[in-house]
């Protein structure tokens, strides 16, 4: 059975990854809470978050053989910078001693799957937080055209916004230049609504738990097409694991 553990920090929106096995039927996706001193969508406590002991200490608390890790961490990957992202990747993989990768970039790798060069972004950051996600999407030679940043300071409060409010969020954060549209917070519950916020918006919306699941699978060697997810689980190909997939990017 493919397993891909899952390193989660804190609480907010984790119930979208058993929900996420619970669809998906096969797959476990197991996941540990990993260290939070403080929830705050600022600079250095995101740093603090995801630094590498903090990972490596998730990573052995995760119980069973593990086919990948991820990550699921937008905003706790990104604010590295891309080479910093890559080296977090590296050294979680060594701790793991499986394939390992980021949500950020889980997104880059959604994007060139999709075949996707410019994006809309509705983020649920403050604004400086949410720049350096632009700024690690051009790394990957994707566009951001609008950003629409929320400024919410905490995971725990995205977590609280209903179905609804998602919807509204993405469908006001698009723009008509963009091929897709990111939403890039794994404290946002999104899992139930993935092919509601494509119908809803009229193209591809990539949201954070999305791609982290999609990139684990990958990662796995588990890829293939699935209904229920959204357009990337549905389209071409979900092969095997890229060198991108794990933070190996040029």
């Amino acid at each position: 059975m493919t397993t891909v553990g899952i390193l989660y920090p804190g609480y907010s929106a984790e119930d979208d990854y058993p929900r996420a096995e619970e669809l998906l039927d096969g797959p476990r996706l197991p996941l540990v809470h990993t260290e939070m001193r403080e929830d705050a969508h600022r600079v250095d406590a995101l740093l603090d978050i995801g630094g590498d002991d903090v990972l490596a200490a998730g990573a052995r608390e995760l119980a069973g053989p593990l086919d990948a890790i991820i990550w699921a961490c937008t905003s706790g990957s990104f604010v590295f910078g891309w080479d910093g992202a890559a080296a977090q990747v590296e050294a979680l993989g060594a701790a793991a001693g499986v394939p390992a990768s980021s949500t950020s970039f889980a997104f880059a790798d959604a994007c060139a799957h999709l075949g996707v060069t410019r994006v809309a972004v509705g983020a649920t950051y403050p604004d400086d937080v949410a720049e350096r996600f632009v700024a690690f999407l051009a790394r990957a030679g994707v566009e951001v055209v609008s950003l629409s940043a929320r400024g919410i300071v905490t995971a725990a409060e995205v977590g609280t916004l209903p179905a609804d409010d998602v919807l509204a969020f993405a469908a006001a954060a698009d723009h008509p230049d963009a091929q897709a549209l990111l939403l890039p917070d794994t404290a946002l519950h999104t899992v139930d609504v993935l092919d509601a916020l494509d119908a809803r918006v009229g193209k591809p919306v990539l949201t954070a738990n999305q791609v982290s699941i999609w990139q684990g699978l990958r990662l796995a060697g588990a890829g293939g097409p699935r209904s229920g997810f959204g357009r990337l689980f549905a389209g071409r190909g979900m092969e095997g694991a890229t060198e991108e997939a794990r933070g190996g990017w040029d």
